[in-house]
């Protein structure tokens, strides 16, 4: 009776990252419905969240898996922002002859040094777990919400709504 019980729970639970199913449509929907005064913040996590409610999600490895494919969602979106950011800011230095400051060298400067930051804030998240098991979940957390935020702002300087 024990090992039919044990079998089961060990098949209602995915053994592996593969097993899980990820959709990236919470965070999409959130994002869609955003108004032109909103920011975003709520939308961090949605589908991290909703992927960890599967069976077995709440586990290391699910929490990993959710995680790690939503930094990969929101890595995607920075990458497009600050692309488009750049693009936008290069047409506006060829329109400054005159400053001093170029605004895309500017923009690269603050991203470079903005992943260091995020990579050693999260670092230190992780560390805190002092080589446990919550380490890669804390380290992933930190990184997809300091990636969505960096995101938003990329956005909002994009569409001058700072």
């Amino acid at each position: 009776m024990r090992l039919t019980i044990l079998l089961a729970a060990l098949i209602a639970v995915p053994a592996t990252a593969a097993e899980f199913r990820f959709d990236p449509a919470p965070t999409e929907r959130c994002l869609a419905t955003l108004s032109d005064n909103a920011q975003g913040y709520d939308c961090i996590g949605r589908a991290a969240t909703a992927c960890m409610e599967q069976p077995g999600g709440e586990t290391t490895i699910g929490m990993g898996f959710c995680l790690d494919a939503e930094l990969g969602l929101w890595d995607d979106k920075l990458n497009g922002a600050y692309q488009a950011l750049r693009a936008d800011l290069t047409a506006q230095d060829a329109d400054r002859t005159n400053a001093a400051i170029s605004l895309s060298d500017s923009a690269r400067d603050m991203q470079r040094a903005w992943i260091g930051f995020r990579d050693a804030r999260c670092s230190f998240e992780a560390a805190q777990w002092q080589g446990g098991t919550g380490s890669s979940p804390a380290f992933l957390g930190c990184a997809v919400n300091m990636t969505a935020e960096q995101t938003l702002y990329l956005w909002s300087v994009l569409h001058g709504a700072r």
